[in-house]
């Protein structure tokens, strides 16, 4: 039977994915549709998950579907949610996969916030199952030929692909299974094998001997190379080394045996009794070296029965001369296998379960573009707000239109009636009074909460810095005052919020108490209003004057003007378009998202036309301010000149100044404090503490296992030459074992062994 290598499986911590990705479903999505949605694939990703990794998998191709599945399911998803230490911070665990751990429990693992980690350590998974479910199968019939070469070539694409892709992807030093030499010398070892369950099918189907001989001389090479990248690496386990070596010998002895037969046909007797002897030297080598790995018996006997066949034809009947080796034409190659290309998906049963969701490119350019068009919006509507109560103020210096209203002289203007009820149906001085006494205790609250976040940033990274200083190089993972830069920056942003807060809130209660006791009056039951506003003699004259019609008109176009803008800011407010659909063509076509281009161009189509209106209502306005202006000189000069309705006038200016003031406390009023969003900072800090906890674990049952010294060495990833071990019965099949160095040397004593405990 043939000895082939194949790759254990690494092995990794539980992971919940639900909690996190589902926290950022819901913070990011606004729509319960889209939220349901994402949670549900969420759920499913977890499960996949644990289907893939929380439990042995049989060495068969429904498993090794469960795997690749799982891939693809991180390569599509990794681009849709921000995955880094930073944001998103999932922390995944994954052991050494040649690793088997001391008698003290300990073993090679390493912890890392990274979805990169995470796919790099699923295909090399993938790549390792392939390789032992090729290794499984029947080479006796061609189902199983076909199926092992399609596997190893498989596991060659997925370890080259690590090997080209994995310092990217971890931005550190990763374990010794996962290196680029490490899983550059597996692919090679996996198209070396592939190309040799060609050749047992060239053998199998009784091709020619030409051809034949050229596969067996690819594989030959293909195992060359292979021992040679760790012939002087302990990158492997040790009894690979030797099964290279006598792979590549068998080889070789295949390739000149075939070849023989193919010189014997061309009557070249001499070159046929030359490629035997050099067969069965390389095949006497293979016995007497590595025979407890590879039996050659069937070759053996084989090579030897042509040799003596052939050299009794010669010596009776040929004569021919046998020449040197050396002298003899090479024998060609020919490569019948290669590399799977790593291309996702690579399952034939993927189906992204987020889909629907859009990548992260995309959802970062539409969040700007969401502050564009927000900022554009507020632009305009605070414009024409703005316009709004300009022209308020106007009029209520002007007593308009309760001027107009209260010819009588005796009744409340309907203006100021309207004023009133209003007041009274926004809850009137209670409401303002409630939502200034909150106002100290929500600001407090809110600093609390700021302070106790950065409180929690500042212990972790005086624990992080304590660790680094000791162990040093050891202590290999982003240091914390690197990581939370962009964090205490948006706490800086945060306090200068809150200060700002408390100067407008200042602002605001000079105001209120300035207009407190107007509005007061204005909360009161409408007689006693009536009362508490100064009577005057009647100007029932002024009614029905021109200047009186006049100035009614002119308030009439000011109404129609506030009015089309409430219609206009309604319809600013509702105005959509999915820009997603221009983010996405633009990566599809160029790979990269020019946002502000995109954004500024689609905003100046979306709100041209709602700009030029504005400015127009603007340009109104304050034409039929200056007509409003001169009418009321007008209208004064022809009003019955006495104190009672001066004083009168007065009090109803107050009154109306006083209903403005009101709507633009409440509105301005900084009740809007909620529980600043400071928290989720939370999880990044409970991730980098246990990702703490795991790498300090690690070092203890490091240095536990260490011989007793002041100063002794720690194990780490180092290459020394492996040698093959002895034994008499050779292996049907060989599957990688622990297999790792200890000769890097670390300044760690006893004494730290106790400080890891402290922590």
């Amino acid at each position: 039977m043939a000895t082939f290598v194949s790759v254990p499986l690494k092995k990794s911590s539980e992971v919940d994915l639900t909690r996190p990705l589902s926290k950022f479903v819901i913070a990011t999505y606004q729509t319960s549709e889209d939220q349901a949605e994402y949670i549900r694939a969420v759920e499913e990703l977890n499960k996949l998950r644990k289907n893939a990794l929380g439990r042995p998998l049989d060495k068969h191709e429904s498993s090794l579907e469960i795997l690749l599945r799982y891939y693809d399911q991180l390569c599509a998803v990794e681009p849709k949610f921000p995955f880094s230490e930073n944001q998103l911070c999932l922390t995944f665990t994954w052991k050494d996969a040649f690793d088997k751990g001391s008698l003290f429990g300990g073993s090679v693992k390493l912890a890392l916030a990274s979805l990169g980690y995470e796919k790099t350590c699923v295909l090399f998974n993938a790549a390792a199952l392939a390789s032992q479910i090729a290794s499984e199968q029947n080479l006796d019939n061609d189902e199983g030929l076909k199926a092992a070469a399609k596997y190893y070539q498989l596991a060659s694409g997925a370890f080259g692909h690590i090997k080209d892709t994995v310092l990217s992807a971890l931005n550190r030093e990763p374990t010794m299974d996962i290196s680029p030499e490490t899983v550059g010398t597996l692919s090679i070892i996996m198209l070396a094998q592939a190309q040799e369950v060609i050749f047992l099918k060239a053998t199998s189907d009784k091709m020619k001997d030409a051809v034949i001989a050229k596969l067996a001389n690819q594989a030959a090479d293909f195992y060359g190379d292979a021992f040679k990248q760790c012939q002087y690496k302990d990158n492997l386990p040790k009894e690979v080394l030797p099964v290279l070596a006598a792979k590549h010998c068998i080889m070789q002895a295949n390739a000149e045996l075939h070849q023989s037969a193919l010189a014997k046909q061309k009557k070249r007797f001499g070159e046929e009794i030359a490629r035997l002897q050099h067969a069965a030297e390389l095949v006497k080598t293979v016995a007497s070296r590595y025979d407890e790995y590879v039996s050659v018996k069937d070759l053996n006997d084989k090579i030897n029965r042509a040799l003596a066949a052939a050299k009794k034809d010669n010596d009776f009947i040929y004569h021919d001369r046998v020449p040197e080796i050396k002298d003899l034409e090479h024998i060609g190659k020919a490569a019948l296998v290669k590399a799977t290309t790593i291309t996702p998906p690579l399952s034939q049963k993927f189906a992204d379960l987020f889909e629907k969701m859009v990548p992260m490119a995309v959802q970062q350019s539409m969040s700007i573009y969401n502050q564009r068009k927000a900022e554009t919006v507020n632009r305009l509507v605070g414009t024409m707000r703005e316009a709004t109560n300009l022209c308020n103020g106007v009029l209520a210096s002007l007593n308009l239109p309760a001027a107009l209203e209260d010819l009588s002289g005796d009744s409340i203007p309907q203006s100021i009636a309207e004023k009133a009820r209003s007041i009274v149906q926004q809850g009137g001085l209670q409401s303002i009074e409630q939502l200034i006494r909150d106002l100290p205790e929500l600001l407090t609250r809110n600093r609390e909460i700021l302070d106790e976040s950065l409180k929690m940033l500042d212990s972790e990274e005086t624990t992080d810095s304590e660790l680094r200083t000791k162990f040093s190089q050891r202590w290999n993972r982003t240091p914390s005052g690197e990581l939370y830069k962009p964090l205490r920056a948006e706490g800086a942003n945060f306090r200068n919020v809150l200060d700002k807060a408390v100067q407008a809130d200042q602002v605001v209660k000079e105001r209120y108490n300035t207009h407190c006791e107007m509005i007061t009056l204005l909360c009161k039951p409408e007689s006693e209003l009536n009362a508490a506003i100064p009577s005057a003699n009647p100007t029932k004259t002024l009614q029905g004057s021109e200047v009186v019609n006049v100035l009614r008109s002119q308030l009439a176009k000011l109404d129609e003007i506030k009015k089309e803008r409430e219609t206009m800011e309604g319809e600013i407010k509702a105005v959509t378009f999915d820009m997603s659909v221009s983010f996405l063509t633009a990566l599809a076509q160029d790979g990269t998202i020019n946002e502000e281009q995109l954004s500024v161009s689609q905003l100046d189509q979306l709100y041209g036309s709602y700009n030029q209106r504005v400015q127009a209502s603007l340009r109104s306005q304050e034409d039929l301010l200056g007509q409003i202006q001169t009418s009321h000189q007008e209208f004064s000069s022809l009003k019955q000149s006495n104190t009672e309705a001066n004083q009168r006038e007065e009090v109803l200016k107050k009154l109306a100044l006083a209903h403005d003031s009101y709507v633009e406390i409440s509105s301005n009023l900084w009740f809007i404090f909620y529980p600043l969003l400071f928290l989720p900072h939370y999880d990044i800090v409970f991730a980098r503490k246990t990702e703490r906890d795991e790498l300090l674990k690690d070092l203890q049952q490091s240095i536990a296992r260490e011989p007793s010294a002041p100063s002794f060495s720690v194990p780490a990833y180092q290459s020394t030459p492996a040698t093959p071990a002895a034994g008499p019965t050779p292996a049907p099949r060989t599957v990688f074992v622990s297999s790792h160095s200890q000769s890097q040397t670390s300044s760690i004593t006893k004494a730290d062994v106790r400080l890891l405990d402290t922590y």
